[in-house]
């Protein structure tokens, strides 16, 4: 098992400090990352570093939930962590086997309050330090061989049945962020950008969204690299001919998408993590009303706070550099947007925060 440590990634400007560990089950890959410490577990899950398809909760079996155990299943609900097994450690140091039901019986109705499915979840119990002990002092070690190695072998059964493979992002419907528009004398205007996901094709019709009224074209040719495609992918950076489109139609900062799959909007409910000084984010607070820059994709749009919420969903008046704290934005246009999508928040050529929208309102 290798194990790397990231001291420092950068996303957005902002710095992570991770573990991040991969291995092999029999029928999945997994990328493993573990945030020790609270706040670096905060920016990682806001900032999207990673998009977590799952996670596995560690609960001391010993001592039951902790205020953190809270903190983090509140925050994989805030930033749309789809699915959790869970595993009770320590759990030789459980002498009455009553102590660890009634554990158990704890952090499902935890779950339950945060609406996971609390009934439902798998929690297996065990002893990592013994798995571990057991494994450093025969390296060679079978299943079957030993009961502590044999919890980490049904912890990983859990998780393979549990939590869903996500859908390939080729599956999803068809949506590029406009980075460029240019026009080609007698062939017309040609949109360039990543193919966020799904797939093109020369004759598709497309939606442009964002920043004006939504309108309805045809491509009529798909280039990647000067070469002419019949189709790009999630993940290609391509330039979209499109018919009966003016220069003047389309911009920066708009999204081609398949028709009716994505739609513009103005206001959004959004947990937002305010970057400290030591981050390069701001100096001092600020207050409802505050009106900076919000970066979606490849647009920035002037965007109002209109209230600032805390974690139990009490009015704020003011939000200090550090602070996670929900938040309802007004934006000046309207932006294609949905639940789920990450934004940076900026002021005087700065990223002073960032965020994921939690719900759209308008």
């Amino acid at each position: 098992m290798r194990s790397t440590l990231h001291p420092e990634e950068r996303a957005r400007g902002i710095t992570i400090n991770t573990a991040t560990v991969e291995y092999e089950t029999e029928s999945r890959h997994y990328a493993h990352v573990d945030c020790p410490g609270h706040a670096d577990y905060v920016k990682n899950m806001i900032t999207g570093a990673a998009q977590m398809d799952g996670a596995i909760l560690v609960v001391s079996g010993a001592d039951g939930p902790m205020p953190q155990t809270k903190e983090h299943i509140l925050l994989a609900k805030q930033v749309g962590v789809p699915n959790m097994v869970v595993f009770l450690n320590k759990q030789d140091q459980v002498d009455d086997e009553e102590l660890l039901q009634l554990v158990e019986l704890e952090v499902r109705e935890l779950l339950s309050s945060y609406e996971f499915p609390g009934d439902d979840i798998p929690i297996i119990s065990g002893s990592a330090l013994l798995a571990l002990e057991a494994l450093m002092e025969n390296p060679a070690i079978k299943r079957g061989d030993n009961q502590w190695v044999d919890k980490i072998y049904e912890l990983m059964d859990n998780v393979d049945n549990y939590i869903p493979i996500p859908q390939r992002q080729t599956e999803l419907p068809f949506l590029l962020a406009v980075e460029d528009v240019f026009s080609i004398t007698g062939r017309g205007t040609v949109a360039t950008g990543r193919v966020e996901r799904g797939t093109i094709r020369t004759g598709d019709t497309v939606d442009i969204v964002g920043l004006r009224e939504t309108r309805n074209f045809t491509v009529t040719g798909v280039e990647m690299f000067q070469k002419i495609l019949d189709e790009a992918l999630a993940g290609d950076n391509v330039g979209l001919l499109l018919r009966g489109v003016q220069k003047a139609d389309i911009q920066r900062g708009m999204v081609l998408s398949k028709p009716g799959s994505i739609t513009p909007h103005t206001k959004f409910e959004a947990i937002v993590y305010v970057l400290k000084k030591e981050e390069g984010g701001r100096h001092s607070p600020f207050f409802a009303g505050y009106r900076p820059q919000f970066y979606m994709r490849t647009t920035d749009v002037t965007g109002r706070v209109a209230s600032i919420m805390n974690d139990k969903d009490e009015e704020s008046k003011m939000v200090m550099p550090g602070d996670r704290v929900k938040m309802i934005v007004e934006l000046i246009m309207p932006v294609a947007c949905e639940q789920g999508m990450r934004f940076a928040i900026r002021e005087g050529g700065k990223t002073v925060g960032a965020g994921v929208i939690q719900a759209i309102i308008e």
